[in-house]
């Protein structure tokens, strides 16, 4: 376990050793979570990002989780719940809190969502019916461990399933794919 006093440091850090996972403030001198979270991503070997905020949910929240960040969380979070919160993110999990879901939705209702609504039906129409029901399960905040047990696979054939949806979805990583998830209304599981 290491600290960083900024985000250029934890930069550094993730640079010198193998850093699983890192807690990321996204208000922080310098640099702040956001910009770290897109400079964590670039590291050789990243490490999966949980950002955490006082302010709840917000814009900057979100930029963060389309840079790559696989969770966020607010800081008033009980010990136990980030504890299983890492625990889900370093399983290959996504976490995002109830109020970042109902913030997205309200974005998408507003026309303001990631995806424009005019390309939905295109992205939908990428995906097989098996591919939508995994979407729907990232979407559900369910690690591929789990979702292998869910749909009696193996772990490394659910991740061969998630590498070609973010392929075929034209996306970085599964924050990203939990998004459009909620966003297309790809929900259930």
């Amino acid at each position: 376990m290491a600290e960083a006093e900024d985000g250029l440091e934890a930069v550094a850090r993730a640079r010198e050793r193998e850093v699983g996972l890192a807690l990321v403030d996204l208000r922080m001198p310098q640099v702040d979570g956001v910009e770290t979270t897109r400079r964590l991503m670039r590291v050789e070997e990243s490490p999966r990002i949980i950002v955490m905020t006082t302010f709840g949910v917000n814009d900057q929240a979100l930029k963060a989780l389309e840079a790559g960040a696989c969770g966020f969380v607010t800081k008033d979070i009980c010990r136990e719940e980030l504890h299983h919160a890492m625990d889900s993110v370093t399983a290959g999990g996504t976490l995002v809190s109830p109020g970042m879901l109902g913030y997205l939705m309200t974005r998408a209702k507003r026309g303001t969502a990631a995806v424009p609504t005019e390309r939905r039906a295109e992205l939908l129409d990428r995906l097989n019916e098996s591919e939508r029901h995994v979407l729907a399960l990232i979407g559900a905040a369910l690690s591929n461990a789990q979702i292998a047990d869910r749909l009696f696979l193996s772990v490394s054939s659910i991740k061969a399933r998630v590498s070609r949806l973010l392929q075929k979805l034209e996306l970085d990583n599964r924050t990203q794919a939990a998004v459009l998830a909620h966003e297309l209304e790809v929900l259930g599981g």
